[in-house]
């Protein structure tokens, strides 16, 4: 019992990191007349990641420049992955890492005060979602 409790933990926090980047953009998506993001390409997805970053964490131009290259470069990435015909668990895993990958690139980008910024922004995110999931339940 208890590793089944462990696995569905486990799946269930990749699965938010999986959807972190989605739901990290719906303030920008908001500012949009894009009518289907899920069916966005990775380079609208990017777009949408910057405008939030660049608002939230005030990024100057240079930064804005750097961070849109990096989440072109993981939107592609995440892409390959979504499109994969890999499993449930193996996708995840590799959403999880591709992440982890994306987070030490925006910290050399960020401010220490950005980054902690991001990384907060992050959880809220990681709890609200943990929130939707057990009210389902």
């Amino acid at each position: 019992m208890m590793k089944k409790q462990g696995i569905i933990k486990a799946l269930w926090l990749i699965t938010a990191i999986m959807t972190l980047t989605i739901l990290m953009s719906k303030p920008a998506i908001a500012q949009t007349s894009m009518p289907d993001f899920k069916n966005s390409t990775p380079e609208q997805r990017a777009q949408f990641q910057t405008e939030m970053m660049k608002s939230k964490l005030k990024l100057d131009a240079a930064q804005e420049s750097k961070v849109q290259a990096i989440n072109l470069t993981y939107a592609r990435k995440m892409q390959a992955v979504i499109k994969s015909d890999d499993g449930r668990f193996s996708k995840m895993k590799q959403a999880r890492s591709l992440q982890e990958g994306k987070d030490q690139e925006l910290k050399s980008v960020f401010t220490p005060a950005q980054f902690k910024q991001y990384k907060d922004f992050e959880d809220e995110m990681k709890a609200k979602l943990m929130e939707k999931i057990k009210e389902k339940q």
